[in-house]
C-alpha cells in the first residue's frame, strides 16, 4: 500500500517501462492471487470477483500489453484488495495449518508463506517501477549504516574448500519448489570475491575501456552490448570525470563503496573475465553461503539458522540503497564472506535449471515452465526484498539482458592445488 500510496492515479495507471506492468495491475494482481489460493483453495469460500482471474493472469497478458486491458482503477483496485484480505483474515484464523495436516498447501501454513512471498516479490518489482519511473522523488528512507571499521582491512577473497555438500532443501516449510529437494553436490575449492564487486570497482572496468573491448564478451554479450549501446551499468551518467547515477527520483555521485547495481548478466561477466575471473556457479554460491565446516551441515542462512535481523543484512526496504562493501559483519559466513545475502541479487553463471526429483508444486507456472538456459540464476536477495521470501536456498532468476532488477554480482576463481590444502 505504501508503494502506491506514495503516488497519484495517474502515476498508478500509466506504464512507466514497457518492461514493467503499471503499478495498479501489480497491486489487484496480488488481491486477486490471494483470493484464488487463500479464500478460494484454502477456505473453500465463495469467489469475490472470479471475472478478475484472465484479467490479471500473469501468463495470458504480457507486461507490455497490460495498459491496454480494461483493468481496475486505483479506487477500485484498493477496495478489491481490502475486501479480499478480510476474508484472508476469516481462513486464516479457522484454517489447521499443523505440520501434520494431510493438506500439502495447508501443512505448516504452507499457501499463506506462499502468498506472503509471491506479495513480497511484487512489492520488489513495483519497487524496480519506481527506480523507472520519471519525476520527483516520493519515496524515503534513512541511508544504510557506514562501513564497519574493518571493512577496508578485510581479504580481497575467501577460499572455500572443496567437497560435498547438501544444497537445496526438504524441510524448509515455506521453500518454494524450485528449492525442493536437498540433494548432495560437490564442488572444487574455490576463491570468491569477500564482498561483492563495487562501484568503484566497476569504474576501473569501464575506464579501461571494458565496453568496447570484445575480448571481455560473449559473442550473445558483444552483440547487445553493440545494439543496445552499453557504456555503464542502468541509470549511470558521465558528469566530467565522474559518474552520477539516478535513483529513485534523485539524482546523486555514485558511491564507490556501495555494491554495483543494475548491471545484467552479460556485463557482470565481462566484468569476471576482465578481472581475470569468473562467476561463481550457483552451487558454489549456495555451498559459500551455508555451508558449515564444523558441523558438516549446510545452514538455512550464511550466519546460522535464525531468521533475519536487522544485524544480519540489508533486507526488507529499510534502506532505498545497498550498504557500503563490508557491512554486516554479524552476517558473515564461515568463509568469512560478507554480504551474501541482502543488498544486491547476485549473478551467478549458471542457467536455471530443476533440481535431481523435482515436482511442480502447487502449479507449473511458478517454476516449471522457466527452467532452460534462457535465465540465469541470481541468488542473495536485494535491499528490497522481504526476509520472508529470501534464504540461502532461495532462487531467482532473470533474462540475461535485464538490468531493471536490483542485480550486482562478485567474482570467484578455482583454486590451485597448493593453495587448497
Amino acid at each position: 500500500m505504501a508503494l502506491t500510496e506514495a503516488v497519484g492515479d495517474e502515476d498508478l495507471v500509466a506504464q512507466h517501462s514497457r518492461l514493467m506492468s503499471p503499478l495498479v495491475w501489480d497491486l489487484a494482481h496480488i488481491g486477486n492471487q490471494e483470493e484464488q489460493w487463500l479464500v478460494r483453495e484454502a477456505g473453500g469460500l465463495p469467489a469475490l470477483r472470479p471475472d478478475l482471474d484472465v484479467l490479471y493472469d500473469a501468463f495470458r497478458h504480457s507486461r507490455a500489453d497490460r495498459p491496454s486491458l480494461p483493468l481496475l482503477g486505483p479506487a477500485q483496485a484498493r477496495a478489491y484488495v481490502r475486501a479480499v484480505r478480510e476474508r484472508t483474515w476469516e481462513v486464516l484464523e479457522a484454517a489447521d495449518v499443523s505440520p501434520d495436516n494431510p493438506d500439502s498447501l495447508l501443512a505448516d501454513g504452507f499457501v499463506f508463506g506462499m502468498l506472503a512471498q509471491h506479495e513480497q516479490q511484487h512489492d520488489e518489482t513495483m519497487l524496480a517501477t519506481h527506480q523507472l519511473r520519471l519525476g520527483p522523488s516520493v519515496l524515503h528512507a534513512p541511508p544504510p549504516p557506514s562501513a564497519p571499521a574493518d571493512a577496508a582491512a578485510l581479504p580481497r577473497e575467501v577460499l572455500v574448500p572443496g567437497g560435498p555438500f547438501t544444497m537445496g532443501t526438504s524441510t524448509e516449510p515455506w521453500a518454494l519448489d524450485n528449492e525442493w529437494p536437498q540433494h548432495q553436490v560437490g564442488v572444487a575449492p574455490f576463491w570468491l570475491d569477500t564482498v561483492p564487486v563495487t562501484n568503484g570497482a566497476y569504474q576501473e572496468f569501464i575506464h579501461a575501456g571494458g565496453y568496447r573491448d570484445p575480448r571481455w564478451w560473449t559473442p550473445e554479450g558483444w552483440r547487445h552490448v553493440q545494439e543496445a549501446g552499453l557504456v555503464a551499468p542502468e541509470f549511470w551518467q558521465r558528469n566530467g570525470d565522474g559518474w552520477l547515477r539516478h535513483r529513485f527520483g534523485q539524482v546523486e555521485w555514485v558511491p564507490a563503496d556501495e555494491p554495483v547495481m543494475h548491471v545484467c548478466w552479460y556485463e557482470a561477466d565481462a566484468y569476471a573475465r576482465w578481472a581475470g575471473r569468473r562467476l561463481p556457479t550457483e552451487a558454489e554460491w549456495e555451498k559459500a553461503a551455508r555451508w558449515d565446516p564444523e558441523s558438516g551441515r549446510s545452514r538455512r542462512y550464511p550466519w546460522g539458522d535464525t531468521d533475519p535481523g536487522t544485524e544480519h543484512a540489508n533486507l526488507g526496504t529499510r534502506h532505498l540503497r545497498p550498504a557500503p562493501a563490508g557491512s554486516y559483519p554479524q552476517g558473515a559466513a564461515p568463509s568469512g564472506a560478507r554480504q551474501l545475502i541482502g543488498d544486491v541479487w547476485e549473478w551467478t553463471s549458471s542457467e536455471f535449471t530443476p533440481y535431481p526429483g523435482f515436482a511442480a508444486f502447487p502449479y507449473r507456472e511458478y517454476s516449471d515452465v522457466f527452467f532452460g538456459p534462457e535465465y540465469k540464476v541470481l541468488r542473495g536477495g536485494a535491499f528490497g526484498v522481504d526476509p520472508v521470501a529470501c534464504r540461502g536456498t532461495f532462487r531467482n532468476w532473470d533474462y540475461p539482458v535485464r538490468r531493471q532488477i536490483f542485480a550486482g554480482f562478485r567474482t570467484a576463481r578455482d583454486a590451485d592445488p597448493g593453495e587448497a590444502s
